[in-house]
């Protein structure tokens, strides 16, 4: 009987490759894991699931440099805006599995902090609570609002902080910059520290929006 060798690497190359969307944003996917589930190493957030509205926010962000990261920047430079709409359709509609919270250490005020913050805010910092704008189960606010559970804390440090120290922006009026400039590094640390040991409910997903006026006016949220 003959048995066939392994394919040469012209055979390889010759393979078709399918036109799908998926196979289409294999760039995002490497870097932001199977389906945008996220990456093991806690440095690419998870973008499965996201509202649409928030994923094409930030694209546009990326494209026009509210948001700074070379190779974001790079990949979305030259796409339309259709385009952008594609990609955070896709994405939005990817709902893979959450992985359970990554185990860590802080102390229990820390900690009670960070719920009193997410939960009630600080009305003598003018810090609104966080469920105010992202939901009360914090899984998202559709059509523009993201979830916050599920994000590593280090990459929650990072972004707060990079409102904080104007690196990153959203459409004026940015109401995420103002809130972060009245959070100390302590209540960061706090609030990132909670929110990423929070289990995340089974099937959660972003939850329509309540008639409640936002605490804040919000360029990237739509009236």
């Amino acid at each position: 009987m003959l048995c066939s060798g392994p394919a040469s690497a012209e055979d390889v190359d010759n393979q078709p490759v399918p036109d799908t969307i998926a196979q289409r944003l294999t760039a995002c996917t490497a870097c932001h894991g199977k389906q945008g589930r996220a990456a093991s190493d806690g440095y690419y957030p998870r973008i499965a699931g996201k509202p649409a509205g928030y994923l094409y926010n930030q694209l546009v962000n990326f494209r026009s440099g509210r948001r700074q990261y070379p190779m974001m920047t790079y990949m979305v430079d030259h796409m339309s805006d259709a385009y952008l709409h594609e990609i955070a359709e896709y994405f939005a509609d990817q709902h893979p599995p959450y992985p359970a919270p990554q185990p860590f250490s802080v102390s229990k005020a820390s900690f009670e902090r960070g719920q009193t913050l997410v939960q009630h805010g600080d009305a003598s910092k003018k810090i609104p609570a966080c469920i105010a704008c992202h939901g009360n189960t914090m899984t998202g606010v559709l059509p523009a609002t993201p979830g916050l559970l599920g994000l590593p804390r280090d990459y929650l440090v990072a972004q707060i902080g990079a409102w904080q120290t104007g690196v990153r922006h959203a459409a004026a009026p940015d109401c995420m910059a103002q809130v972060a400039k009245r959070l100390s590094a302590e209540d960061i640390g706090a609030v990132s520290a909670w929110l990423a040991a929070q289990p995340i409910p089974a099937g959660a997903t972003a939850v329509a929006a309540s008639p409640v006026k936002l605490p804040l006016a919000c360029g990237s949220v739509p009236n």
